[in-house]
């Protein structure tokens, strides 16, 4: 876990792909961190992101290094998590989206993976597998 949470911290943005009704969604997303032992990712609860995880928790997360030379694919469950510690947590980790969110506006949720199962690959052939 702690592999993969550091390669999406050092490449800034990733993707996060969920379904709706039968056609994929996929938009980016930056905040990221490790909290009590759970990897944590933040959005808006006012978004369809939002949304189509709590109908739909099955989501894919992909993201490259900037040459293109390693990435990493990730499939498992988004599991919302009320919980004010974890949302202070995403917003100290992510300072780029302190002046959108506070952790009591009643806007920024959370959001933690479970059965996470996913690679970091490389193009030169080596592959990393992850499992929690």
């Amino acid at each position: 876990m702690e592999a993969i949470a550091q390669f999406l911290k050092d490449n800034r943005i990733f993707y996060i792909a969920t379904v709706e009704g039968n056609q994929p969604r996929v938009r980016p997303f930056g905040a990221v961190c490790l909290f009590n032992g759970k990897l944590y990712f933040g959005t808006n609860n006012q978004k369809l992101v939002s949304k189509q995880m709590k109908e739909n928790p099955k989501i894919e997360i992909s993201t490259t290094t900037q040459d293109g030379t390693t990435w990493l694919r990730l499939t498992a469950e988004a599991v919302a998590h009320d919980c004010r510690e974890a949302r202070q947590a995403v917003l100290d980790a992510t300072p780029s989206i302190k002046g959108l969110y506070n952790a009591d506006d009643g806007i920024f949720e959370v959001f933690y993976l479970q059965n996470a199962e996913g690679s970091i690959c490389s193009r030169g052939g080596s592959v990393e597998t992850h499992k929690f």
